[in-house]
């Protein structure tokens, strides 16, 4: 499989179970019937990243056990209020590691992103402790949002809103990662943290 190829399957992988939770609930309005989907679609998309590259990233797979975890249940009891607040539940915990993480003087952010970067200790310190600050931030609004909007917005703001949220938020921490990167290493991007969805960072 050439390079190309491998690109495009595995953002098919990786957004695919994404893009058809929102075309679902976009469409019924209906966060239940998309639960039905999610749930299958995870699974596969799971073995088809095994199947492709022999291991399976923490973060993704962290994901899609919460996406068939909180979407069976939310399928058997018939409350959609259970999906809904998967994205609270995967937010906090990524921001609770983190800061974990920190507190304890371990490089929890390297655990979740790999050692995309050699940056210095006090960089990298500097970095878990904002993203987890920013973890922590979408869980509040994640509440938020799905307490008092309605399910076709509640779910655009979970994809792709969430996703771009991290983008940006990732390049808004360029300045700092090239101002401490080695010169062999100034010309990569920011490293971006996989979607908390379930596929790698957009």
């Amino acid at each position: 499989m050439s390079p190309k190829t491998r690109l495009w399957v595995r953002a098919t992988i990786d957004y695919g179970p994404l893009i058809a939770f929102l075309a679902i609930t976009q469409f019924t309005g209906n966060a239940i019937t998309a639960s039905l989907v999610i749930v299958p679609v995870s699974i596969v998309a799971l073995a088809a990243a095994w199947i492709m590259e022999r291991r399976i990233a923490p973060m993704p797979l962290v994901t899609a056990i919460l996406a068939v975890v909180f979407g069976g249940l939310t399928v058997l009891l018939h409350d959609e209020r259970i999906i809904k607040m998967k994205p609270t539940v995967l937010y906090a915990g990524f921001g609770a590691f983190l800061l974990s993480g920190y507190a304890r003087g371990k490089n929890a952010l390297k655990a979740l992103m790999g050692d995309a970067f050699h940056l210095p200790e006090p960089v990298v310190r500097t970095l878990t402790l904002r993203y987890s600050l920013m973890f922590f931030t979408l869980a509040v609004a994640n509440e938020v949002i799905w307490r008092t909007q309605s399910t076709r917005v509640w779910a655009f703001c979970k994809f792709p809103g969430a996703a771009i949220l991290i983008f940006l938020f990732a390049m808004s921490q360029a300045p700092l990662i090239m101002k401490h990167m080695p010169d062999e290493e100034a010309e990569p991007a920011p490293p971006s943290p996989p979607s908390p969805q379930g596929g790698e960072a957009p």
